[in-house]
């Protein structure tokens, strides 16, 4: 199965795209109308829809790959991960793709934008609780996201949602024998959020979705993110951050995995309990 570099607007007889919303390492993402769904009165038909980009479109396991990230994400269930609805198959043009719910709001990447002196600890800390809940959510369901940044995740009125598992992992879908990413063939990490052992060709791990989610953290927290220069200096406090919150979240930076010695669960529990300050 392969995909055109413009694909055509309808899709399975029901899906008529509209536009891109975003591209990403594997794939182009479109807001699209259900018809069918139109016809039977739905009172919202609208949704996200997912295909290969032409970088992979004609390899010859494209349809596998794109059938593993939505088996992959199918799989979690939480009000903080995007929800995947169904995987099809345009025969008539050999088209596979899959359908998901239609995100409002904005990216993270664009919410740093707006903020350069850092988001206020009142705004972050609901932000950072619910990114990290639902990280944890996923490990404890075998799946890891592989490239936590601010671009895959979503901020809207209901809160955050974590999206695009493309470059994930699940312990069963590899002990089912299904196909996976094989990460030579892509290179589609951004350098301020991949963990180091990563971008040495390490394997993913919940340290290396760990160090991801703080490097995010990070970046709201003092407005930017971090440098490549800064990994291998003393990190300082983020403008924004509570100084009883650093200890824990300089330990989620460590550029050494061994020393990376708090995992995503004991983070959100640090962001939630501040130490309590007595006044005399």
């Amino acid at each position: 199965m392969s995909t055109a570099t413009v694909p055509p607007k309808l899709l399975a007889g029901r899906y008529q795209l509209e536009r891109v919303l975003g591209t990403g390492g594997m794939g182009v993402v479109y807001r699209a109308r259900d018809l069918l769904h139109e016809v039977l009165g739905e009172p919202d038909s609208s949704v996200a829809l997912k295909l290969l980009g032409e970088t992979f479109a004609e390899s010859p396991d494209a349809h596998l790959l794109l059938y593993s990230e939505f088996a992959l994400t199918r799989s979690l269930r939480h009000a903080h991960v995007v929800r995947l609805y169904s995987f099809e198959v345009d025969t008539a043009h050999q088209l596979a793709f899959f359908t998901m719910e239609l995100m409002h709001g904005m990216t993270l990447d664009h919410l740093l934008k707006e903020c350069p002196n850092g988001l206020p600890w009142p705004e972050l800390q609901p932000l950072a609780l619910q990114l990290l809940d639902a990280l944890d959510y996923s490990h404890q369901q075998g799946v890891l996201h592989g490239d936590v940044k601010p671009a895959n995740i979503m901020f809207g009125e209901q809160g955050l949602r974590l999206f695009d598992f493309g470059l994930g992992h699940s312990e069963a879908q590899k002990a089912a024998g299904l196909p996976g990413l094989s990460r030579n063939r892509l290179h589609a990490w951004t350098p301020a959020y991949a963990a180091p052992e990563l971008m040495a060709g390490g394997c993913l791990s919940t340290s290396t979705d760990l160090y991801g989610a703080a490097s995010v953290l990070y970046a709201l927290a003092q407005g930017r993110r971090l440098g490549e220069e800064q990994r291998n200096q003393p990190l300082h406090r983020p403008r924004q951050l509570p100084s009883d919150c650093w200890p824990a979240l300089r330990l989620a930076l460590a550029t050494d995995p061994e020393r990376r010695t708090v995992c995503v669960s004991e983070l959100h529990e640090a962001l939630v309990r501040r130490r309590r300050r007595w006044f005399f």
